[in-house]
């Protein structure tokens, strides 16, 4: 895979996942609570799925060649860009009204 494809990857997999918890019911789209999901469980599954797409790109990173070291900047923009990917989720969640 070109290191194009592995980037257009990570990323495609960044927005999937950022509004996964919005759009599923279920906690990591497998296992389904017995009460409603609350936006704290969603807030923390958020973060986990932050780090497996972070693992995900480590790995392709890796594969690719000699993986460039990352300061805290590069977290904390990455994780504010997962935010940001998370927003449509949030929004047809939380902000657009259902109709019963």
């Amino acid at each position: 895979m070109s290191q194009t494809a592995s980037v257009w990857l990570v990323v495609l997999l960044a927005l999937l996942a950022a509004n996964l918890p919005f759009i599923n019911n279920r906690v990591f789209a497998v296992y389904r609570l017995q009460i409603a999901k609350t936006l704290p469980v969603r807030l923390a599954e958020l973060v986990v799925w932050y780090f497996v797409v972070g693992a995900i790109g480590l790995f392709l990173e890796q594969r690719a060649g000699q993986i460039a070291p990352q300061g805290w900047e590069f977290y904390a923009i990455t994780a504010t860009l997962f935010i940001t990917f998370a927003f449509p989720g949030f929004v047809y969640r939380y902000l657009f009204r259902h109709r019963a």
